[in-house]
């Protein structure tokens, strides 16, 4: 290639507004922020690399956006031909700055939507275009109830209060950037914002630029690649981190603003400290699903410790401060009978009378009381610390908060007396925001849910019965397996002894029931029990619960998954709830989990939606009728194949009643970082889960018509059958998945402790949903999406052309149906049947082409239908921010996704020729002495030397590209 002198990126504002429309208003400044950061990121890429290398940048993305305007093959041809003749260290280069453009793309992304929410905060304005119905402002939901449904103040704080939403942060399978790097893409992102302030000033400006450029140059510095898995305590810490950086805070931030809203509706109460309104739980250590055998009991044991731990330090850190601020001195005689009684037994240790005095004199009584509130947190803290390094401490339980009631009391004692004493005002500062974080997070931080798949406890079970000579209990009727349980729950003798023969899998399962016993109760939530079918296999972890003698049992939650076990699911309740035993054993209440991920793989998504919709009217149907109130608890992913989507449709497009103030969902993989990466990022994520919550419970989306749902049935069944005619049944497709996708390259992402299969072997039905939906996305082919919604919407029209208006009248009016369509038009806009068409030219044998080409003539099918249906001519017409957001990022991806084909392409044929360009090698060799350091990062790749590094920087690259990745 010829070089060329290109103009040094003056002009990139230019070339990027070829590919999308115009300001799509006045306060857009996406391009703007774009084109900032890349130009400067070219500087950099320059000054460690040579001119060639930014020319070779700059020529791939003319190119990628050449083709992104016309579509015409041609052009990924001469793209490949270019990234083909790069020399090993060059492609690593060339992959690693497109994936970090990518990042830098996205904070532009995230630093415009946050500057677009501070200017329709400040017009007060939230009914205009994507507002309406992807954000959820408490004080809008509150206003709206109050003034346009008719709802009573009164009414909504008692609903307000009562209310509860467990956020539950599961391990990091599909986070695919290093925490070190998010990190400094959270500088960057200050940094940029902060250079558009209106106040800013010349110095600041420099001093901003200056630390913008060092923040880029940081992050492309920085190794992306994990080298090795991260371990089940690593992913923990990882998640831990954002209660430290964002969550600790942000609940008392986002509380008062509850406050706020509420006087502004009339309600001069505050939401009480311990109203459930936000908690938070955690599957980082708990999550075992079958034959994971990283995360061991003694996994569960350190992962609870160290929260433990980390919790006693944050109070401990912020107690100072609170002492700080508690200098008054007049009190109730509660409190200072306390504060004497602390003072008594302090002189019977005279160092310790010394000591105490010197810190908190008599005269000041509240410190007295928080300074041994601070002593208790130390040693709560360090008992903890011991128990994680050593597995003893000498520091005695009565010495330490073993309850979060034993914490709660003294705080109360001050805040009680505070009142009383004409001091409201400052009891509701930074007291009232320390009992709420203390009401939200207790002494665990999380709490810890544990995952086991039914068979495992089948297992224990097994070995238990065939020990005490009675039959095998694997192959008891489902009648005598609930028989016998229900048998022994309602006897003391105990089951089993230390004589029980154990495989490593039993002595695994009773192993992690015996920390269960061992760690107070208050680490642990619920015990969820996956591929649950029946009632014996929740009445087998009661048993089991009792037997390893768990002082306080965990609810246990049945997870239904695939679409049988979702049919089959409210009669499984049904069943449960007739048994007498557990019917008392549960008081009342219950929770049931649904799967969004193993549904979709195994049905697809239309039918998966369509199936966990009905399920969920139906087992709050069957607990009505027991007199039980159901927690439903969704366990949604964060691509549109397992359940993802804004949070605001995705809780206002439920059923009626399946909510109704109670609600439990998963925060998944980069979801998280999504989520509360940022401080403004939490304030708006509890906000959105609150006000939705509270919205569907006090106006909940109407119900679908009858004729809808025949309609919906009909679908469901055509969409289903095509959908596992080509996955489960096409003797082809299995072969071509493999050859088409990077899913056999997927582990060496070392991105989850987590495998990517349930078994070593098998084929698709035991591939883990993340790595099934992480495939499709790397190709943007999106297959798992959309595959069977064309061919049940070609069924009903064909079948009557009067369903093609009821489809209209159902997308208009009924939210979950707007929803589904909605979701999977952005995944189509998303998408790109080109790329998938050069994967199989290059990867595919020639007997499955015209397969592929199948698979490409029904995505082009279905998009037509999804438009017919939805009355939209192009993709997002009706969202031009989001399409402006997709089109901006097309480019770049593009190029990553040739990368990542003609790599995948040389890995797996050794024999592919290719041609380097010395003259390229050779100025990258001469500027920058680093090419045989990148290409042997990891010398012990059995590929040919860089090939993997550039395989894994395209799949990360693309992921960031997509923002979705399992």
């Amino acid at each position: 290639m010829a070089s060329r002198n290109l103009e040094k990126l003056a002009s990139i504002d230019a070339q990027l507004r070829l590919l999308v429309p115009g300001k799509v208003s006045e306060d857009d400044k996406l391009i703007e922020y774009d084109a900032l950061l890349l130009d400067k990121f070219l500087d950099i890429l320059q000054d460690l690399h040579g001119e060639d290398l930014k020319e070779a940048v700059q020529e791939c993305y003319e190119l990628s956006a050449e083709y992104e305007g016309k579509r015409d093959p041609k052009k990924l041809e001469e793209l490949g031909s270019l990234l083909t003749s790069l020399d090993p260290g060059d492609s690593i280069v060339i992959a690693k700055a497109f994936s970090h453009m990518l990042n830098l793309a996205n904070l532009a992304e995230e630093v415009q939507i946050a500057y677009r929410r501070r200017i329709k905060l400040k017009k007060g304005d939230f009914a205009d275009e994507a507002n309406a119905t992807t954000e959820s402002d408490i004080e809008e939901t509150l206003k709206k109830l109050v003034h346009k449904l008719n709802k009573s103040p009164e009414e909504v704080f008692d609903a307000l209060k009562n209310q509860t939403v467990d956020l539950v942060l599961t391990a990091h399978p599909t986070q695919s950037v290093r925490r070190s790097l998010l990190q400094k893409h959270g500088r960057i992102r200050d940094c940029l914002a902060q250079l558009y302030a209106k106040d800013i000033t010349p110095d600041d400006k420099q001093e901003l630029d200056e630390a913008l450029h060092r923040e880029i140059q940081a992050a492309f510095r920085t190794d992306e690649i994990r080298r090795t898995p991260p371990t089940p305590q690593d992913e923990m810490r990882a998640g831990m981190s954002y209660f430290h950086e964002t969550i600790w805070k942000g609940v008392p931030k986002f509380l008062r603003r509850v406050d706020t809203a509420l006087k502004n509706i009339g309600i001069n109460e505050r939401v009480p400290y311990n109203a459930p309104l936000i908690q938070f739980s955690s599957w980082m250590g708990g999550d075992r699903d079958g034959k994971y055998p990283r995360v061991t009991p003694e996994v569960t044991r350190d992962v609870c410790l160290l929260a433990r731990m980390m919790a006693a330090n944050m109070y401990f850190s912020q107690i100072e401060e609170l002492m700080f601020e508690m200098s008054m001195w007049r009190c109730n005689d509660e409190l200072r009978i306390r504060a004497e009684e602390i003072y008594r037994t302090a002189r019977s240790d005279v160092k310790h009378y010394i000591e105490f005095w010197k810190r908190v004199p008599p005269t000041e009584p509240y410190r007295v009381i928080l300074s041994d509130v601070r002593d208790k947190l130390y040693n709560t803290r360090e008992r903890a610390r011991h128990l994680l390094a050593h597995g003893i401490s000498d520091i005695p339980e009565e010495d330490v908060y073993t309850n979060v009631e034993q914490f709660l009391e003294p705080l109360e004692l001050c805040y009680r007396s505070l009142c009383m004493c004409g001091d409201r005002v400052i009891a509701d500062g930074s007291l009232l925001d320390f009992l709420r974080q203390v009401s939200t997070f207790g002494l665990s931080l999380v709490k810890l849910d544990i995952r086991q798949e039914s068979e495992r406890h089948t297992d224990v079970l097994d070995a238990i019965t065939q020990h005490l000579e009675i039959g095998s209990y694997r192959e008891w009727s489902e009648e005598k397996r609930q028989e016998w349980l229900l048998s022994e729950l309602s006897g003391k003798r105990p089951l089993f002894g230390a004589d029980l023969p154990k495989t490593e899998e039993v002595k695994d399962v009773l192993d992690t029931f015996n920390v269960l016993a061992e760690l107070p109760s208050d680490c642990f939530g619920a015990y969820i029990i996956s591929m649950a079918t029946s009632p014996s296999d929740v009445l087998a972890v009661e048993l089991l619960q009792r037997e390893c003698h768990v002082k306080h049992p965990l609810r246990v939650v049945p997870l239904f998954e695939k679409l049988a076990d979702l049919e089959a699911a409210p009669a499984a309740m049904a069943r449960l709830f007739s048994v007498e035993w557990y019917k008392n054993r549960i008081d009342g209440k219950q929770e049931v989990m649904i799967g969004y991920s193993d549904s979709g793989k195994d049905a697809g998504r239309f039918s998966a939606a369509w199936q966990l919709f009905k399920a969920q009217e139906e087992i709050i149907k069957v607990a009505k009728e027991f007199g039980v109130k159901l927690v439903m608890f969704h366990g949604r992913g964060g691509t549109v194949g397992r359940g993802g989507g804004p949070t605001h449709l995705a809780i206002l497009s439920q059923p009626p009643d399946t909510i109704h103030g109670s609600l439990r969902v998963t925060v998944q993989g980069e979801v998280i970082e999504q989520s509360f990466g940022e401080e403004h990022l939490c304030f708006r994520t509890l906000q959105r889960f609150c006000a939705a919550t509270l919205e569907h419970g006090m106006n909940p989306p109407i119900s679908p018509k009858p004729e809808w749902r025949e309609l919906m049935d009909q679908m469901a069944v055509v969409a289903t059958e095509q959908y596992r005619s080509i996955v489960f049944k096409e003797p082809r497709f299995v072969e071509y998945f493999r050859l088409a996708t990077p899913e056999l390259e997927y582990g060496r992402m070392n991105i989850g402790s987590r495998p990517s299969k349930r078994k070593p072997s098998g084929g698709i039905e035991s591939l883990r949903a993340i790595p099934w939906i992480f495939a499709w996305t790397q190709t943007r082919f999106h297959l798992p999406v959309w595959l069977g919604f064309g061919a049940a919407f070609k069924h009903v029209i064909q079948k009557d052309s009067k369903n093609l208006q009821m489809l209209h009248e159902m997308y208009k009016t009924w939210p979950f149906f707007r929803v589904t369509i909605d979701l999977v038009e952005m995944v189509f806009a998303k998408g790109d049947p080109g790329i998938a068409a050069l994967n199989d030219k290059l990867l595919v044998s020639e007997d499955l082409w015209s397969f592929g080409e199948s698979l490409r003539e029904n995505y082009e099918e279905t998009k037509d239908y999804l438009l017919k249906i939805a009355g939209h001519k192009d993709l997002l017409e009706g969202d031009p921010y989001l399409k402006q957001r997709i089109r901006l990022r097309d480019s770049y991806i593009t190029t990553l996704n040739v990368c990542q084909a003609y790599t995948l392409k040389r890995i797996r044929d050794p024999n592919y020729h290719v041609t380097l360009r010395p003259h390229i090698s050779k100025e990258y060799a001469e500027s920058s002495k680093s090419a045989d350091e990148l290409v042997n990062l990891n010398p012990t790749s059995e590929y040919a030397p860089g090939l993997e590094d550039t395989l894994i920087l395209t799949m990360k690259g693309i992921a960031a590209g997509m923002q979705n990745t399992g």
